[in-house]
């Protein structure tokens, strides 16, 4: 995957976050976020579609990953909500993206921005969720096994 469609995960990540934590409007924070320029380096339309895609979805979000959390969504740190967001919502809506390569990310997220072993949880939920929304790939690759 590409550093720069990296970067914009890690940028949305830190979008969402301050989006749950402060309840701003979403054009404000990208606002700030490309007045601040804290987008260079970043591929700015991923970081787009994932910061308003989420939002969008959250009841679909939510919902796929309330059946494998150990917790009401809204309870699970800021910072892993929004991981486990971003990758919920690449499984659903990127299938373009291999569903490793969305687990791999929301795991380095994880070690990035999280707390000591927050990427095993994330490794967890995100594998769990992918198995249900990406059976098919999952059993295609099994399948050349």
């Amino acid at each position: 995957m590409s550093s720069a469609k990296t970067n914009a995960r890690r940028c949305a990540v830190q979008a969402l976050y301050q989006w749950q934590v402060s309840g701003e409007s979403l054009s404000r924070i990208e606002m700030n976020f490309l007045e601040e320029e804290r987008l260079k380096g970043a591929q700015k339309k991923y970081f787009s579609e994932i910061f308003h895609g989420v939002p969008k979805q959250l009841n679909v979000i939510d919902e796929a990953l309330t059946e494998f959390v150990d917790r009401p969504v809204e309870k699970i740190d800021p910072v892993e909500r929004a991981i486990l967001r971003i990758g919920t919502y690449e499984l659903i809506n990127r299938l373009d993206i291999p569903y490793k390569v969305i687990i791999n990310e929301g795991v380095n997220l994880a070690k990035f921005f999280g707390a000591d072993g927050s990427h095993k949880y994330v490794n967890g939920i995100l594998d769990k969720v992918s198995k249900k929304k990406r059976a098919l790939e999952i059993n295609a690759k099994l399948d050349k096994k």
